[in-house]
């Protein structure tokens, strides 16, 4: 079918905050107890996708296409059903990761269902279920797709070496928007916030895993190995340029508001939402920093004792077909983790598809991916300490 591109007045970043520091987690699984993992052997229970055709799949709101004139309807998803006779259960229900982790958390740690066969949280959480065994290992056999279209850059986190138990959903960057005409300059380098004519016109994010990495780049850091003192250092910087004045507030997605009123000249963002702001506004831009910007994902897993894990590995690798990748990326305008989908926008007849092909913070170009690095997530024994010197700092 030809592809038309769709953008939602809101974006899911910009609509809800993945907030950090996991303070739902109440120690458990932040801390990494003991009798919470789940040893490999103990995560599957027999399968029924043969006999059982359907599955229940968890994600956010505002992340997967709809059709015009009815926004319950989802053209891949309800494609997909056709092509397979699968019928798929989609709960727009995740609105928090942290949220969302003490909805299933008890499930999971006390060996039962939770119910989904299929979600979808960002990477750092994602982390977090790894390491407890609370997820299942993938069969790449089944997923074709996946192992051949899978952009290079998201393969092998520190978290998930190989990608052997989380896909992508949709990725995206955080790096620094800035509003060019009013501030009358470009931005190029982190240091560049601390100007002194962005003196009290720059946010940071409020949440501890969106806000360090870029931070950690802006000095230097390989932040794909970052170490505690490389955090202690970002968090002295950060309190001296709040003492000085320099930083207006700590956001959510607020920071989209602030921006589009002039009150900030820069901030801390996410490529998704500046594409859509730039679409009102062209002076908005968005920047990669010379030293790098973090890419992050929120991703697909198949929790533990669920039901249905061949329909669930079948639905990723469905997604993971260019053409399919090609019409959801013209939807949500992340970064889109099939790189193959970009001859396949680039082909539309309508020439604003065609144009999403071009856009480097969809399909980032050679320049930019050189630039582009996953960050090590924080750890389990990291995390309290971490957290809490954090949130002090932004008033959490």
């Amino acid at each position: 079918m030809p592809l038309a591109p769709r953008t939602s007045p809101l974006s899911r970043r910009t609509l809800l905050r993945a907030l950090g520091g996991g303070a739902v987690l109440g120690g458990l699984a932040g801390c990494g107890v003991p009798a919470a993992y789940v040893s490999a052997g103990d995560r599957a229970v027999p399968d029924r996708s043969a006999a059982d055709k359907r599955l229940t799949w968890a994600n956010w709101p505002l992340y997967i296409d709809t059709d015009d004139s009815d926004s319950t309807k989802r053209p891949t998803l309800d494609a997909f059903g056709k092509r397979t006779g699968i019928a798929v259960d989609y709960v727009e229900e995740i609105n928090d990761n942290d949220e969302f982790f003490g909805k299933i958390s008890p499930a999971l740690m006390n060996h039962q269902q939770t119910g989904r066969d299929l979600v979808v949280v960002s990477d750092w959480m994602c982390a977090r279920f790894v390491r407890l065994g609370w997820v299942q290992e993938m069969d790449r056999a089944r997923q074709p797709n996946v192992a051949k279209y899978l952009d290079p850059l998201l393969r092998s986190p520190a978290f998930d070496p190989g990608r052997r138990y989380t896909v992508p959903w949709q990725s995206g960057i955080t790096g620094i928007a800035y509003n060019r005409r009013k501030l009358g300059r470009e931005i190029r380098h982190v240091k560049d916030l601390w100007a002194s004519d962005l003196k009290g016109r720059v946010t940071l994010l409020s949440g501890l895993d969106e806000a360090f990495a870029l931070l950690m780049q802006g000095n230097g850091v390989d932040i794909t190995r970052w170490t505690a003192d490389d955090f202690h250092e970002v968090c002295d910087q950060v309190e001296t340029y709040v003492r000085g004045g320099r930083i207006r507030r700590f956001t959510g997605n607020d920071y989209t508001k602030d921006l589009v009123t002039g009150d900030v000249l820069a901030c801390q963002a996410y490529s998704g939402d500046v594409i859509q702001l730039r679409a009102d506004n062209p002076d908005i831009r968005f920047v990669v920093p010379e030293e790098g910007a973090e890419l992050w994902s929120d991703s697909l897993m198949i929790p533990d004792r669920a039901l249905h894990k061949t329909n669930a590995e079948r639905l990723i690798d469905y997604y993971y077909e260019p053409e399919v990748a090609a019409e959801l990326a013209a939807w949500v305008n992340y970064v889109c983790p099939v790189p193959a989908a970009r001859e396949v926008l680039a082909a539309s007849k309508d020439e604003d598809t065609a144009a999403l092909a071009e856009n480097p913070l969809i399909f980032p170009d050679a320049e930019m991916r050189e630039r582009l690095v996953i960050a090590r997530d924080i750890t389990s024994k990291e995390r309290v300490g971490f957290a809490k010197r954090w949130n002090a700092i932004v008033g959490l």
